[in-house]
């Protein structure tokens, strides 16, 4: 909104003309998500713990976690506010995917809002149907790979990480190939997030590692000297890049240990949808395995330990799945276990930037 309401007005005032900078519209975007956050966060805490909207803890979960039992949660929809209204006043109104980018991350939002309430309702961890849950994840990632494939100029070559003459064409495939990208990653998320900021952490590590493909991608000169693929329009990515950075920043505020909200499903299945849709709009879709290798990690050790327990009768590789609480259970602190996990998150973060130049 602000580069339709104010740029126009630079050939009166020269100062106006900072909003045509992506650059700082990505940093506006940021600080003003993290300040809706901070702000609205206390009011916001007060108001679900007005409603009863607390968190319900597994059974056969650590002990520890027992304590968390009625903790504030669905602060994601907190999250989601901040983002939505931080990318529609910095970003332009005119590019077709900063809106789809907001469909995808409130369309999975509402999919974990409903699930949260329907566990709040019935007092238990189980909401929604897993099938049904899946079911609308895929409807939601469909749209976004059938208009990021029907874009004009776009295609199905994937783009390899360290190899620059390595791009596979999966031609309509690559549909469902976005599909897995975007609900994995959604899934993935929802998976980390089992302690207090573990899932945070990592998300504003990638939102910032996106920040920066994005605007390179949106850029045909620096994506050419690069060798990364250009999208036309995509810089604008940065902006929404920028305010889930900023709105993870300011719910980590409250969200750190001992958290006094958490995200919830419509926090964690949103970020994630929003991390993928980006990953595939900037042809970035495998980058993403090593920028969010905590949340691949975390989905992996889900996968191996359900089919080892059943290719085995009831053995297990792991204490407890997902991977964070294996540590747990060894006796980690979950402070320590959250940190470490950031560490190599901002790791691998590091890396992927590095590919950038390694090819």
């Amino acid at each position: 909104m602000f580069y339709h309401l104010l740029y126009p007005l630079h050939t009166t005032f020269s100062g106006f003309n900072i909003f045509r900078y992506i650059t700082v519209r990505s940093i506006g975007g940021a600080v003003t998500a993290f300040l809706l956050v901070i702000i609205l966060g206390p009011m916001f805490i007060r108001a679900i713990r007005r409603l009863q909207i607390g968190q319900m803890v597994r059974d056969d979960g650590p002990e520890t976690h027992l304590a968390k039992q009625g903790v504030p949660t669905m602060g994601g929809v907190l999250i989601l506010a901040a983002i939505t209204v931080s990318t529609l006043l910095w970003a332009r109104w005119d590019n077709s995917f900063v809106w789809l980018l907001l469909f995808v991350t409130l369309f999975f939002g509402l999919i974990g809002g409903i699930d949260d309430y329907k566990k709040v309702r019935k007092q238990n961890c189980k909401g929604m149907s897993a099938r049904g849950k899946l079911y609308l994840q895929v409807a939601g990632a469909s749209v976004v790979g059938l208009f990021v494939f029907l874009s004009p100029g776009f295609d199905g070559h994937l783009s390899v990480p360290f190899f620059k003459n390595i791009r596979p064409d999966l031609d309509w495939f690559y549909i469902v190939f976005a599909i897995l990208v975007i609900v994995g990653a959604s899934n993935a998320v929802n998976l980390t997030d089992g302690l207090d900021g573990l899932a945070t952490g990592p998300t504003v590590i990638s939102g910032a590692v996106y920040l920066i493909f994005s605007y390179l991608a949106g850029h045909v000169v620096l994506a050419n000297y690069l060798q990364i693929t250009y999208v036309a329009g995509a810089g604008e990515l940065a902006i929404f890049c920028g305010a889930i950075v900023g709105a993870s920043l300011g719910f980590l505020w409250f969200n750190a240990y001992p958290a006094q909200i958490f995200m919830g499903d419509v926090g964690s299945l949103a970020l994630g949808g929003a991390l993928g849709a980006v990953a595939i709009i900037i042809k970035q879709e495998i980058l993403l395995a090593i920028v969010g290798g905590i949340f691949v990690m975390e989905a992996l050790s889900v996968i191996l330990q359900v089919g080892y327990f059943k290719m085995t009768n009831g053995k297990r590789i792991f204490l407890m799945a997902p991977f964070h609480h294996h540590f747990e259970k060894k006796g980690w602190h979950e402070p320590k276990v959250v940190v470490r996990f950031w560490i190599v998150s901002v790791v691998l973060g590091l890396v992927a930037i590095a590919t950038l130049k390694m090819r």
